[in-house]
Parts: C-alpha cells; structure tokens; sequence
C-alpha cells in the first residue's frame, strides 16, 4: 500500500514536472515573464500583485475603455490583474481606476512627472515606412511625437508619458494581420523594455 502510494505520487510529481516544463517552468507559470504596461499607479509591480484583488472596478471604471486584464499566459499570479490596452482606448489620466481601487494598488500619479511606459516606433509595421502615413501625426498632446525628413514619426521618450494614444490611432493594425501579427506602427513599452530608447530620449524603434 505503501509502496502503491509511493509511487503514485512520484508518478504524479513526474506528470506535474512535465507539465511546468511545457509552459516554461513553474516561476514563468506563476510569475509570468516580461513586464506589463499597468494603469497610473500601478507600476510597482510588487506592490501591485500584492494588494490587487482582481476585483476589476478600475477597468469599468475607464471611461475610455484603455484598461483590460492581464491573461493566463503572462502567469498565473498577473492572470486578471489590470494592464492597458491601447488597442481599445487611451488613457486621459483622469484617475478614475485609482479613485475605484478599494485596496490602493493603483497609487499616486503624476502625468507630468511619472510615466506608464514610452511608445516606440516600430518600423516593420510603420505605415510611414512603406507609404505616405500621418496618421498619428496630431495624437500626442505632450509634445513627444514628431517626423523626421524621410517621413517616419519619432519619439521624443523624455517628453512621452506614454498615454497611448499614439498607438490607437495608428492604422496600421490591418496591414499587420496580412502579415501575421497584431501589432501597431507605434506601441507603449514598459519602462524596462523601452530602457534605450528611454536612456537616449529619442525611439524610432527596438533595435
């Protein structure tokens, strides 16, 4: 009986290991890999895990409708914890997810001061790039979005607050799909992500 049970949980253990394994290991399936572009507040990543309770009334409470959930597959302890969605909305920095935290994993926010990411052309998907594209030309209210001589927009990171509405605006989500992915001309990174570009104030792209 002993025996039985001996190995059955090894059996068991085996089966579980094999299982991790398929999804990159159990820190990757609990944790997640990468960051995540979080809501004004909520970029202590730390913090925020720890006193989200999933209770989803920042993202109702969008009026713009920029902030969505984090899924499965950015790890289990992230799976319906707040991030932004720029492909949706955009965020106004109304503060209106902060004020509906109950638990206040969205903290203080200063749009003028703090940032939620920085937006990084990409020019594989950049309009601009293969024809005449403006389309993001007069989204950014902060003075960070500008075109250079060839025509292609470029980021000014010391100046992005990384609001998002760059990224929504751009058209180029449909030429994207032709070519396998669902990526935008331009897209907020986190902080981390985006360090070059952030370190050198300018982005016309992950290099």
């Amino acid at each position: 009986m002993g025996a039985a049970l001996t190995r059955r949980a090894f059996l068991g253990l085996c089966a579980a290991t094999a299982a991790c394994a398929g999804v990159g290991g159990v820190g990757v399936a609990f944790a997640g890999q990468g960051d995540l572009l979080r809501p004004p507040g909520g970029q202590d990543e730390a913090a925020l895990l720890g006193a989200c309770l999933k209770c989803d009334r920042c993202r109702s409470a969008c009026p713009t409708g920029a902030v969505g959930l984090a899924q499965v597959e950015d790890g289990l302890l992230r799976a319906r914890t707040p991030v932004m969605d720029f492909h949706r909305g955009w965020c106004d920095f109304c503060g209106k997810c902060q004020a509906a935290c109950p638990t206040g994993a969205l903290g203080a926010f200063d749009p003028a001061v703090d940032k939620l990411g920085v937006a990084v052309v990409q020019p594989d998907r950049c309009l601009s790039y293969l024809q005449t594209c403006t389309s993001c030309q007069d989204s950014c209210g902060f003075g960070a979005l500008s075109f250079n001589a060839g025509g292609h927009p470029v980021v000014d990171a010391t100046a992005c607050n990384g609001c998002g509405r760059c990224e929504l605006e751009c058209t180029a989500l449909v030429y994207g799909a032709f070519a396998g992915g669902t990526r935008r001309g331009i897209k907020v990174e986190p902080l981390d992500a985006a360090a070059p570009e952030a370190a050198s104030g300018v982005g016309e792209g992950v290099r």
